[in-house]
């Protein structure tokens, strides 16, 4: 054990069951026999020693000895994982300076524009979790207003060196990215499979939801294990030419979940920081062709074309500047994609289109199909406009399905099994009409209102979609929950307003 520093205090660590988020928290007694708490006052943080580990952490007090002890130091999980000590080592404590970057922070604030080292340094520090989730929020509003093409570049580069790179034994390494907001738009489990069983390599890591019912890792993980490590990514690949894995696992951009997770609960969703968040992780997962989905709706992200265009030119930019060739097209974002809103129901979509199910989607097959089309494309020795006939050729013969099914072994199994929730309520039509409106956006609410994602078999199934004719008292979607809680507040939300808008005539809303 390193000698305590002149001034610091020292404790035992103890493991304190409190989940924190993403914030180091660390818990000391009121009646502390190493140190006096006023001490810190004036101190949003204080900074932990052992040896040559250091990590920054809020402190909190308690007057609960059953909780952490006067010699102890309470470790909230995310602050113990972190840390790597094992639970009683002694561990040093006193009093952190802010971080030298939140200079810059403010100086952004206030109107300047930032350097690349300054970006890289704050950039640094958020990977590290020494901001904390204002500091991180101060950094996003800063941002909001303007940020120069050259800030821009610096920070999506920075994010991407910031964790994991990783390199691929193929010349031409493909992926896909939809911009999100559109419940059920579960195309890249349908794109890999087939891109994968063409022969092209797409290694996809993907997100988990944050404000959505379902990100794409939520739903392949009702089929397979999606917390692979690097290695293990790298293995399924070379086996099956393409894997979809839990980005966050193999910690791509791990700066970039940060901002995200501070991001959206202030709905802060500018175009430069998307862009940046995005091509972040597809540089940094040795992506060498880029499709980009923008999906445009009144209720989507986008809602216009002319929005559509200066984020397509955003993104190009950013790719031309790295050398990442990148496709972007937009697509119809008035209404949900598939049938199921939730990861079992949007897992039971995807198999059926790989199954060629008769009950399968069309939306989402026919997308699936233009989205492999475009990507299948890179490929040198397929004849230009031929990719379409190849997606529906690897899809119709069961390619894709044996391809999947072999990604799913690879992988490994689905750590619990994922029923549909069984406390169920249809929504009913309250006149009858055509519908010509529903809104995304209050769909996915609903469902996570019904406890999606983090119950799998919550969730909305779909009946109707823009364009059906509905009859007074026939069922729009049915609710599936486990929990009487959400279940209840999900049907109360419903009841108030379905999210579906019905006309006498035949008119669809563009």
């Amino acid at each position: 054990m390193s000698p305590i520093p002149p001034g610091r205090a020292q404790l035992k660590s103890r493991h304190v069951n409190l989940d924190t988020g993403r914030e180091n928290v660390v818990v000391i007694s009121r009646r502390s026999t190493a140190l006096r708490p006023e001490l810190f006052r004036g101190f949003s943080r204080v900074e932990l020693r052992s040896d040559s580990q250091t990590q920054l952490a809020t402190m909190l007090l308690t007057d609960d000895d059953s909780l952490v002890g006067p010699d102890e130091l309470g470790m909230a999980e995310p602050a113990f994982r972190r840390f790597g000590r094992p639970e009683g080592s002694y561990i040093t404590i006193a009093p952190a300076p802010s971080p030298q970057s939140l200079d810059a922070v403010r100086a952004k604030i206030q109107g300047k524009t930032l350097e690349a080292p300054e970006i890289g340094a704050i950039v640094d520090d958020l990977a590290h979790y020494r901001y904390s989730d204002m500091e991180t929020a101060a950094f996003l509003v800063s941002s909001a207003n303007f940020m120069t093409s050259g800030e821009l570049i610096a920070l999506t580069e920075a994010m991407a060196r910031a964790g994991t790179q990783l390199k691929w034994n193929a010349k031409t390494v493909v992926d896909k990215h939809c911009i999100g907001g559109i419940p059920g738009n579960r195309t890249s489990m349908i794109v890999v499979p087939i891109v994968a069983a063409h022969g092209l390599t797409i290694p996809k890591t993907s997100s988990r939801a944050i404000t959505s019912p379902a990100g794409t890792a939520d739903t392949m993980e009702v089929l397979a294990r999606v917390d692979l490590s690097v290695d293990a990514m790298k293995e399924v690949v070379a086996s099956c030419n393409g894997c979809l894995a839990w980005g966050g696992h193999v910690n791509l951009s791990p700066a970039d979940d940060i901002l995200i997770s501070v991001e959206r609960p202030l709905a802060l969703d500018t175009h430069e920081q998307m862009v940046a968040s995005i091509m972040s992780k597809k540089l940094a997962a040795g992506s060498t062709h880029l499709l980009i989905d923008l999906p445009v709706g009144p209720h989507a992200k986008l809602t216009t074309a002319s929005e559509a265009m200066r984020l397509r030119k955003l993104f190009q930019f950013v790719g031309d500047r790295f050398g990442l060739k990148v496709e972007v097209v937009t697509t119809d974002g008035r209404q949900p994609t598939g049938n199921g809103i939730g990861p079992a129901l949007e897992a039971e979509d995807v198999m059926s289109v790989l199954a060629n199910a008769p009950e399968a989607p069309r939306d989402l097959r026919d997308k699936s199909l233009r989205l492999a089309a475009h990507l299948l494309e890179h490929d040198p020795d397929l004849r230009g406009g031929a990719g379409y006939a190849r997606a529906s050729e690897l899809l119709s013969s069961g390619a894709a399905l044996r391809q999947m099914m072999k990604i799913i072994e690879a992988q490994g199994p689905a750590p619990s099994k994922n029923e549909l929730g069984n406390l169920t309520v249809d929504i009913r039509a309250e006149r009858s009409g055509v519908v010509s409106m529903i809104d995304c956006l209050r769909l996915n609410r609903l469902a996570r209102t019904a406890g999606a994602p983090l119950d799998k078999g919550a969730g909305i199934k779909l009946f109707k979609k823009l364009g059906d004719r509905v009859e007074q008292g026939e069922p729009l979607y049915r609710i599936h929950a486990f929990e009487p809680s959400g279940f209840d507040l999900a049907v109360g939300m419903a009841q108030l307003d379905s999210a579906y808008r019905l006309e006498a005539g035949a008119g669809v809303s563009q």
